[in-house]
């Protein structure tokens, strides 16, 4: 991407333009051990498979009973970024991908200004079906999906994960925080480090955040810039 380009996705986020640093951030929880490769025999391919029609077939929780498809996740399996959002929403549930709305126009435009494209990075969910009128998870539905997602980790074996929304940050770092006082600092989940912003559909009503969430990203960035040097 050159940089008339990336000035242009910048001013769709209403945000300046920015020059990444790459001093190492300083990491929460570093004692963590890293995240468990996949030690199942399966071929790689056949593990993908075999979780996705786990997930298809799904009725741990009521979810199941409301929703058009089940949404599992979408990009590159060997992804350096994993970016976990909250829950499909409307028009995922009719596609069966996560982030096609508003809100994910608005996450392609942050991911192509960090200079990658969205199939440079895998997407997933929290939770897996929507829930009613898109409200929040209630816990025995995260908790009945968490297995997923976890298993989706282990097989991306990503370098950083990006988590957007309370919901999120809040499921994987298994916290009562508030996303306000998660973001600006890096948290690990089992050696991998963690990122917290704010979600793309809450930055469309509250516009003035972006500033914030670009903030995050540049972090995010740096993270997983430092490491690139350090390996």
């Amino acid at each position: 991407m050159d940089e008339s380009q990336r000035r242009k996705l910048l001013d769709v986020m209403g945000i300046e333009t920015w020059h990444p640093r790459l001093s190492p951030p300083l990491m929460e929880d570093a004692e963590a051990m890293p995240i468990p490769a996949e030690t199942s025999a399966e071929p790689l391919d056949k593990a993908w498979e075999t979780l996705a029609a786990e997930v298809r077939a799904c009725t741990r929780c009521a979810l199941h009973t409301c929703r058009t498809q089940t949404v599992f996740g979408t990009g590159c399996r060997e992804a350096d970024w994993l970016i976990i959002g909250e829950a499909p929403g409307e028009q995922e549930d009719l596609q069966g991908e996560p982030f096609v709305g508003r809100a994910g126009q608005l996450l392609n435009e942050m991911i192509r200004a960090l200079g990658l494209k969205r199939s440079d990075v895998y997407i997933a969910n929290v939770l897996k079906c929507r829930p009613p009128e898109n409200r929040n998870p209630l816990p025995e539905e995260s908790q009945a999906c968490e297995g997923y997602l976890h298993r989706q980790i282990a097989l991306v074996q990503p370098k950083i994960i990006l988590a957007v929304g309370q919901v999120a940050a809040r499921n994987l770092l298994k916290t009562t925080l508030t996303i306000g006082n998660l973001r600006g600092r890096v948290h690990q989940y089992q050696g991998v480090p963690v990122v917290t912003t704010y979600h793309p559909a809450y930055l469309l009503r509250a516009s003035l955040e972006k500033r914030k969430a670009w903030d995050d990203l540049k972090l995010a960035l740096n993270t997983c810039q430092s490491l690139a040097k350090q390996s």
